[in-house]
């Protein structure tokens, strides 16, 4: 800023609302994945696996509704493996659709994945993700919820 004028639209107080990040295993190894990850001490961030229609399961076992754990949330992070098994996706995806949430997904091995499992997970994921990566392991998301200060 250069001037008095300038320093008018300065926001001047800091974002002091914390992120509200829910982690979703879609399938077994994604489940696996978030488990391990849910370990290393994430401050905003909450872990799932996927349950019955409706409900998430928390890693103590307990199930909580889908559209409550969504509501609460500011990103929604589903985690997957390239086996073409996230069909869980799709019911994830509407009711961030509907609640205005971000998505990200995940698919864990998707370098080393037979093409046709990749491609089933792919239709599965892509119609409810604004953003989708294909990460050769775990690692990615480990620095990726690192960046989002998670």
């Amino acid at each position: 800023m250069s001037s008095t004028a300038e320093a008018r639209f300065r926001i001047q107080a800091p974002n002091s609302r914390p992120r509200a990040i829910k982690v979703i295993g879609l399938d077994t190894l994604g489940g696996d994945a978030v488990r391990r990850l849910s370990g290393e001490g994430w401050r905003h961030a909450t872990f799932f696996t996927s349950g019955r229609p409706g409900e998430l399961r928390r890693l103590d076992g307990t199930t909580v509704a889908v559209d409550d754990e969504i509501q609460a949330a500011d990103l929604v992070v589903m985690v997957a493996s390239a086996e073409g098994r996230a069909h869980v996706a799709a019911e994830i995806g509407r009711v961030c659709s509907d609640r205005r949430v971000n998505t990200t997904t995940l698919i864990v091995g998707a370098i080393d994945a037979p093409e046709a499992a990749l491609a089933r997970t792919l239709a599965q994921v892509r119609p409810w993700s604004l953003m989708l990566v294909l990460a050769a392991d775990e690692h990615y998301i480990t620095d990726m919820m690192t960046a989002l200060r998670a």
